[in-house]
């Protein structure tokens, strides 16, 4: 086989990575065209994993995401409302690093996408979710998961949008959000303190 073969057949070609910033697979060509919003390389220390020696302490991992809108509203209006605001889904990121609940990563890239796609109103989202330096020998190992929102989750996420309060609520009810430490008060005519 010519060397220069290689690149032209795909049995002996070496696997290469897709970039992040790679566009969206094409699929339907009715679908309407996606505004991608993304975040690439959020870094965070969590614990996360299977084997005993990942239980108790914490290991780096990257995070890139990719959502898509069709046509952001944004575009037109120049309002934060009528988009993804990415700082928004740093703070969630930030706050499932701290709290997640699951031992494997690609449940962790499932809570993401579905975190971008019910709260956030996304059509699309890519997750990738990364172990660095996990083995000595290893550059990174990790997942890349895709999802689309079910046209039920569409109707429903159009019905939210202007709900911004009951937004947070559910960010809360998630335990996403730090709540504030409840104030002290009197209990009862002993003046004892709660």
């Amino acid at each position: 086989m010519n060397p220069n073969d290689e690149e032209t057949d795909p049995m002996h070609a070496a696997p290469r990575p897709m970039p992040l910033h790679a566009s969206m697979p094409e699929g339907d060509a009715t679908a309407p065209a996606l505004d991608l919003i993304f975040i690439e390389g959020y870094t965070g220390e969590t614990v996360i994993g299977i084997h005993p020696s990942e239980f108790h302490r914490t290991q780096p991992l990257v995070i890139d995401v990719q959502a898509g809108l069709p046509r952001a509203l944004a575009c037109d209006s120049d309002h934060i409302a009528d988009t993804i605001d990415y700082g928004v889904v740093r703070d969630r990121l930030d706050a499932l690093m701290r709290d997640h609940g699951v031992t494997l990563l690609e449940a962790l890239a499932e809570r993401i996408a579905q975190m971008l796609l019910v709260d956030f109103g996304a059509a699309w989202v890519r997750v990738k979710v990364v172990k660095p330096r996990k083995f000595d020998n290893v550059q990174a190992v990790g997942v890349q998961i895709e999802r689309r929102r079910a046209a039920g989750q569409a109707q429903r996420a159009a019905a939210r949008a202007p709900q911004a309060g009951a937004q947070v609520l559910r960010w809360i009810g998630a335990g996403t959000v730090p709540q504030a430490t409840p104030p002290r008060v009197a209990d009862g005519d002993e003046g004892s303190w709660r």
